[in-house]
């Protein structure tokens, strides 16, 4: 009886167990910034919360894994799938128009045109002078990113939406 007890005051830890497994695997998971590549966005050592489920749009901020050196990076999307992206004179245009780069710190280095397939993305780091992003590895596809950055939660003085 005393077995039966016990097993019974575990399940409900079991389940928050369960509940928290399943909810960073496939819903949210925090992230910590690594690096300076997102500079003056994100800096080195906050705290995210990646959203996995995400539709993207240009402009938000992701998570992806990039595969030819096996890290895990954050970058912004900027360009869509079936766009057309340049980069010339440190100017960004997409389908012809030049992109208001509000985001950017540093020169951006110039890059060939390329239209996008329907499941690419450009991206670029906010921080151009040291990023390594779209203009070093080329595009990405859908499947490499992991998911979306919609919250940071340190520093606290930062606390909010990203």
């Amino acid at each position: 009886m005393k077995f039966w007890k016990i097993i019974r005051d575990l399940i409900p830890y079991a389940f928050i167990v369960f509940l928290v497994i399943i909810i960073r695997t496939y819903i949210a998971t925090p992230v910590r910034v690594d690096g300076n590549s997102m500079r003056k966005t994100l800096e080195d050592g906050d705290i995210l919360l990646l959203y996995k489920m995400a539709k993207f749009e240009r402009n938000d901020i992701i998570v992806l894994d990039e595969k030819e050196d096996e890290e895990i990076i954050i970058k912004r999307i900027i360009a869509l799938p079936g766009e057309t992206i340049k980069i010339q004179n440190g100017k960004i245009y997409i389908n012809d128009k030049e992109y208001n780069d509000e985001f950017a710190y540093g020169d951006t280095s110039d890059y060939e045109q390329v239209t996008l397939d329907e499941d690419e993305y450009f991206i670029l780091g906010d921080n151009r002078l040291i990023s390594k992003d779209s203009r070093y590895f080329g595009t990405i596809t859908e499947d490499e990113i992991i998911g979306k950055i919609v919250f940071r939660f340190w520093p606290f003085s930062k606390i909010g939406t990203v």
